[in-house]
């Protein structure tokens, strides 16, 4: 069975791909459990963003992974990416530590990874194999943000969107500001925008307590979602970011809001995927609507400025990824002394009680020790004579030199009469 990395992001796929491609909220668990049952598998984990979608899993190709995500999303072809083995191990490592990202070391991502994992695990989806990749990887992006500036002065694709409506005509203490989520990214454009000292936040989602803990904790008002199309012409700049299926704010809604405010200009960033608002929103001569691939623009002077520490951050994924190849093979090297020694401590814990039970009954202390040492000879040498007899007839002369370096011949020695209460070991 091989490692395996299939998927698709932002620097692979539009948007409109990768909404297709998309699983939030309830859907995750289900699509979990559809890819177990449906495709040629022995783990999987599933990790679905807003920039990508990937599912890592030990199977015996990549073919039956490609077959179960295009199922669901349609045809991907051209846009997916697949990494095996060492490669999938440094492409994971790369993603928790933030070099993958559109914002070149957020850390929000690596959450976004051990929820994955996490999920995984709950559901029994994951296996030794990826709990191991797993864990190595929390270890490697912990190591990479602190040994590495990579992850210093967070910037987040929240906070590159109010920085860019902080940038454009809006000023945040003369604005009204709507926020449809109350997610972590909406959270995240909560607390920048408080910072930002923003004239009036409105904060609307489909759970009123969520919205209201929102509020209550960053000055806001909160309002339930069925009221959104009342309140939108209030909004000088709207953030949206749930995890509805489809759009929740539509090309008629924000033409009737502009209308209200005698077209007024307003700002909206659709940080969803799949998106909250309808691209056709794009179109009206007031709006100007920003969706998760246009930040990928803006956030060009921050990647500029974390370049030097992310070549020391893929120096570290280098070194580790090498390190954790290595445990594999010494893991698999262990196997048979592992399985040696439990067939030895079997061997004894089974004769010794064999002769404690003689004992127990009366037979001589001498004549039981005798018995148990050449018994418990007989027993731990006659797989490898057995399998040292059958190289000779088959001419395996590997075998044959294998054995000398293991048993080298001891000065002396001489080989005893076989007795007949076990197997004997010559051959």
């Amino acid at each position: 069975m091989t490692l395996w990395v299939l998927g698709l992001n932002h620097q692979t796929a539009p948007v409109e791909l990768r909404e297709r491609a998309a699983f939030g909220g309830d859907a995750l668990p289900r699509a979990l459990e559809s890819l177990r049952q449906s495709a040629e598998l022995s783990e999987a984990v599933l990790l679905s963003t807003c920039n990508r979608t990937e599912l890592y899993a030990v199977a015996e190709d990549s073919q039956a992974l490609a077959h179960w995500l295009q199922s669901h999303a349609g045809d991907l072809q051209g846009y997916l990416y697949q990494h095996c083995d060492g490669e999938a191990v440094r492409h994971l490592f790369r993603v928790a530590t933030g070099l993958d990202s559109m914002v070149l070391g957020e850390p929000q991502i690596l959450g976004q990874v051990k929820d994955a994992w996490a999920l995984a695990r709950d559901s029994g989806a994951i296996g030794q194999q990826l709990d191991r990749l797993f864990q190595q990887t929390f270890s490697v992006a912990k190591r990479a943000r602190t040994d590495t500036r990579i992850g210093a002065n967070p910037v987040s694709v929240a906070s590159t969107a109010v920085r860019l409506a902080q940038d454009s005509f809006a000023r945040m203490d003369e604005s009204s500001v709507l926020l449809v989520g109350a997610g972590e990214t909406i959270e995240l454009a909560a607390k920048h925008l408080s910072e930002a000292k923003v004239k009036r936040l409105l904060i609307a989602n489909r759970t009123l307590a969520h919205a209201q803990d929102l509020a209550t904790r960053h000055g806001g008002v909160a309002l339930p979602l069925g009221e959104l199309e009342r309140h939108l012409g209030e909004a000088d700049v709207v953030f949206s970011a749930t995890a509805a299926r489809e759009p929740v704010i539509l090309h008629r809604h924000v033409a009737t809001a502009l209308r209200s405010r005698r077209h007024k200009p307003m700002l909206l960033f659709d940080l969803a995927v799949p998106r909250d608002i309808e691209a056709e929103v794009g179109s009206l001569s007031d709006a100007y609507l920003y969706t998760v691939d246009d930040m990928e623009r803006a956030v060009e002077e921050n990647r500029r400025g974390r370049r030097e520490a992310a070549a020391e951050a893929e120096a570290i994924i280098d070194l580790q990824v090498s390190r954790y190849q290595e445990s594999l093979r010494a893991a698999h090297l262990q196997a048979p002394i592992r399985q040696l020694r439990a067939f030895g401590e079997a061997t004894r814990s089974e004769l010794l009680a064999k002769a404690r039970q003689q004992l127990a009954h009366g037979k001589p202390a001498e004549d039981v020790l005798d018995q148990l040492a050449h018994s418990l000879t007989n027993r731990l040498l006659h797989p490898p004579t057995a399998a040292l007899r059958q190289a000779a007839l088959e001419g395996d002369t590997e075998l044959t030199r294998a054995a000398e370096r293991l048993f080298p011949a001891t000065p002396g020695y001489q080989h005893p009469v076989a007795r007949t209460d076990d197997a004997d070991p010559a051959p």
